[in-house]
């Protein structure tokens, strides 16, 4: 039986419900159940700067004020397995530096917070046996004291998060019970028959979208139960190197051959949602091909 809601974990389903616009009040609701409350969202926008174009669909910056009038930014990300920390700690970099090229820079940075939303948990957590569902850090000294509280990394193991319907008590909670299931749900479960969880629900159903909309989510669902499927495999086998690589032709080996304008055709549907080497990878053009589809 096909899904009644989209997997907020596909490229698609992430951008569907956290980056539009008129989908503001879903993130912030998330959002603040993870910041501190003097960094409460009261309002965001969404920034369009170099490293949310084409290649990263799954990173939003968002500047976001809190009540008080303070200004901070909120990294937001769907994790990869592959190197992940690497990764964002290079992405966290870009609020800061976008920051001291303004004109007039004083020296003084506004708080950024990067949040990792991740389908995985970390090898050494599991060989610690390391069941946290929060993982939080800042740069620290040798002594454990805080060095620089402007930068804060947040990241969410939500293979961790346990909990049934019952055992539900904070917005929190239900929040990382959504991202985990909200895919294999039928119904709306009376705990989550909020007005903002009612809200997701509404724009999560699939027979929402329109054909190409729910052409481009079939291909995305499918993409990320291969990138999982691989990355999975690898992950049990104890290495990371080579995970790309395998994506790439899990890829290749279900997608049949076609005619060039049939491959162009569908590279163009997945130009909104997927890197031009991923679509490249995909279909079987080359990635200056994919390029020039873009204009």
């Amino acid at each position: 039986m096909q899904d009644k809601y989209v997997n907020p974990f596909t490229n698609f389903g992430f951008k569907k419900l956290f980056g539009e616009e008129s989908h503001k009040e879903l993130l912030i609701s998330f959002l603040n159940t993870l910041l501190p409350e003097k960094h409460w969202i009261q309002s965001l926008q969404y920034a369009h700067n170099g490293q949310q174009g084409a290649n990263h669909k799954d990173i939003f910056e968002l500047r976001c004020t809190s009540p008080n009038g303070e200004r901070f930014i909120v990294e937001l990300q769907k994790a990869k397995h592959n190197y992940f920390k690497h990764r964002s700690t290079y992405y966290a970099t870009f609020p800061s530096h976008d920051q001291a090229k303004r004109g007039g820079w004083d020296g003084r940075l506004s708080a950024v917070y990067a949040i990792g939303i991740l389908d995985f948990t970390f090898a050494e957590d599991c060989a610690e046996r390391d069941d946290r569902v929060i993982h939080q850090s800042q740069l620290k000294d040798q002594f454990g004291n805080v060095l620089y509280d402007k930068v804060t990394f947040i990241y969410l193991a939500l293979p961790n998060f346990n909990k049934t319907l019952e055992q539900l008590a904070t917005t929190q909670d239900k929040w990382f019970y959504i991202f985990r299931h909200l895919h294999e749900m039928n119904d709306i479960p009376a705990v989550l028959q909020e007005k903002i969880f009612l809200k997701l629900f509404n724009a999560a159903q699939i027979t929402h979208f329109d054909p190409a909309e729910r052409e481009a989510y079939e291909y995305g669902l499918k993409y990320y139960r291969d990138l999982k499927n691989v990355a999975d495999t690898a992950w049990g086998k104890g290495y990371e190197e080579g995970v790309e690589e395998g994506i790439k032709q899990s890829i290749k080996k279900n997608i049949e051959k076609g005619k060039q304008e049939e491959l162009l055709l569908m590279a163009k549907k997945l130009l909104n949602f997927l890197s031009d080497a991923d679509i490249a990878g995909a279909t079987g053009l080359t990635v200056d091909e994919v390029a020039k589809l873009r204009g």
